[in-house]
């Protein structure tokens, strides 16, 4: 803005200079003004398509991410993750022997048995 803001400045300091004295504007002059007009539009519009064209990655991930196609996409596939996940630690607490076979454990509870099992197994295994 301020760029084009300068531009228009130059052409009217060239108009104001080649005018001669009867107020009238020589073809020189004309061609001038158009060709610095032309220049100003020119890079207005570049400037605009840099603005909008060069959006830093971030920006272009943040919008992206606010698609409702995104997000629908992504609740998929963490609701895959999580069920894997939880399918995982019930695989693992069919392995591990607790009083009563069928008490619920939380998930810290599950990976603290495991790793006395683990070392239980490993000092059977040394004995």
């Amino acid at each position: 803005m301020l760029y084009s803001f300068f531009q228009s400045f130059r052409c009217l300091k060239l108009y104001a200079m080649k005018m001669n004295g009867t107020g009238e504007i020589n073809r020189e002059v004309l061609q001038t003004i158009t060709s610095c007009n032309n220049l100003v539009s020119s890079t207005t519009k570049k400037r605009e398509r840099n603005e909008m064209g060069t959006l830093t990655r971030e920006e272009r991930r943040r919008r992206r991410r606010a698609t409702q196609k995104y997000r629908t996409a992504h609740a998929t596939r963490e609701r895959i993750r999580v069920e894997a996940f939880n399918v995982s630690f019930a695989e693992l607490r069919k392995l591990l022997p607790t009083l009563p076979p069928d008490k619920k454990l939380s998930k810290i509870e599950i990976l603290r048995l495991a790793i006395c099992y683990i070392a239980y197994l490993n000092h059977v295994l040394d004995a």
